[in-house]
């Protein structure tokens, strides 16, 4: 009796890409689901979240709303409110707390909020089904806010516009700063995460928070690699965010982004799996199917590890499939440069060994290089259209 055959795994969607992490809380989860689909990863946390327990301007503005108490509470963050009650909790003071807030209207921005409201033994009213600020404001405003207190939990930096619009409509707004973000004191892996997308090492770059991405910005600046830093977010790299508040610092900058429907973590990976196939290029070379990805190649659906040297003349060759590329133009692309030809050479035989096969690159004999394009197949199929220069 035979054995049934078994099939070959499929190469998981993410395999061949490497993808940047800027989160700083939930990096290690996010990172793990990205690794999962067998993507490489690289971290650079760009804020580090400073809780402010004992802050005293935090803990004066606890005991006011507990002498008096506010109209509507509005918990923008889970995290945010249960740190709150935690630190009322440190100075005595927190089932007082939660009796002045059980006496207004508690909303919460979104699900996690609503969590942490709900196990504090309090009960929101209302919750916006965009989990966005502006929706809280827009339903305030239609309730009417004139002499109300508003007490607003701020999730790491603050809402400036919200406050200004309630103050305007007539409202008292109390500001509950429970922590705030800052850059990581470490900036080290967050410039590497930096120089990693200006030197295409990273095909994916994720946020999860607004001030992330800010913080990048913000530390490129520093460096006078802003504009550098915009323009390849802006053409070679994907950007997914967790949701639109996120993405916001850079669309403000003309940056494109991806954001899932819904704005959780694993929507978000969901969303960036099933993207994934239109960052691959792929081309019918010498009867085979060949699939670019950003530090690997599947060759007829099976993943093929190569060198960053081989990797760089590959795209060289992909950029006009079919067409001779001369060993000068291969040698500027290898990275370190060089004037020694032979050094394309070298690459070329590692390069064809790590792809399975020599006839998936013909060597024109005195000419250079060229991918052996399929007849009659003048582009890539699917993904990334490549131009064919003369």
């Amino acid at each position: 009796m035979s054995s049934p055959t078994t099939e070959e795994a499929p190469v998981p969607a993410l395999a061949g890409f490497t993808v940047g992490v800027t989160a700083a809380r939930r990096a290690e989860e996010l990172g793990t689901m990205l690794e999962r689909r067998g993507a490489a990863v690289q971290h650079g946390p760009s804020i580090r979240i400073v809780p402010l327990a004992d802050d005293t301007a935090l803990e004066a503005t606890t005991r006011d709303l507990i002498e008096r108490p506010p109209d509507v509470t509005v918990a923008t963050t889970g995290i945010g409110f249960r740190g709150w009650i935690e630190a009322a909790d440190g100075w005595g003071v927190g089932e007082e707390l939660l009796a002045a807030l059980s006496k207004s209207e508690v909303l919460a921005r979104g699900p996690k909020a609503r969590g942490q409201i709900r196990a504090s033994g309090l009960t929101e009213v209302w919750s916006p089904a965009s989990e966005s600020s502006a929706e809280v404001l827009d339903h305030l405003l239609e309730e009417g806010v004139d002499g109300r207190r508003i007490a607003v939990q701020l999730h790491g930096e603050p809402l400036p516009d919200v406050v200004e619009a309630l103050e305007m409509a007539g409202a008292e707004v109390v500001q509950v700063p429970v922590y705030r973000w800052v850059q990581p004191e470490n900036l080290t892996p967050m410039d590497r995460l930096t120089d990693a997308v200006l030197a295409g090492g990273i095909d994916i770059l994720t946020f999860t928070s607004a001030p992330a991405a800010a913080s990048l910005l913000a530390r490129a600046d520093e460096r006078g690699l802003r504009e550098s830093l915009i323009s390849a977010l802006r053409m070679r790299v994907l950007v997914v965010c967790v949701g639109p508040v996120t993405a916001a610092p850079l669309q403000a900058v003309d940056v494109p982004t991806l954001e899932p429907p819904r704005s959780r973590l694993g929507a978000m990976v969901r969303t960036l799996e099933s993207e994934a196939p239109s960052l691959a290029r792929r081309f019918p070379v010498a009867g085979h199917t060949v699939e670019l990805r950003g530090h690997a190649v599947l060759v007829d659906g099976e993943l093929k590890t190569v060198a960053p040297t081989g990797m760089a003349l590959l795209r060289v060759l992909a950029r006009r499939p079919g067409r001779v590329v001369s060993r000068a133009e291969l040698l500027k692309a290898l990275p370190g440069g060089g004037d020694d030809e032979h050094a394309v050479e070298t690459a070329m035989a590692r390069l064809r060994s790590a792809l399975g096969g020599s006839k998936l690159i013909q060597t024109v004999v005195k000419r250079g290089y060229r991918l052996a394009l399929d007849p009659n197949a003048a582009t890539p199929m699917g993904g990334h259209c490549v131009s064919g220069d003369d």
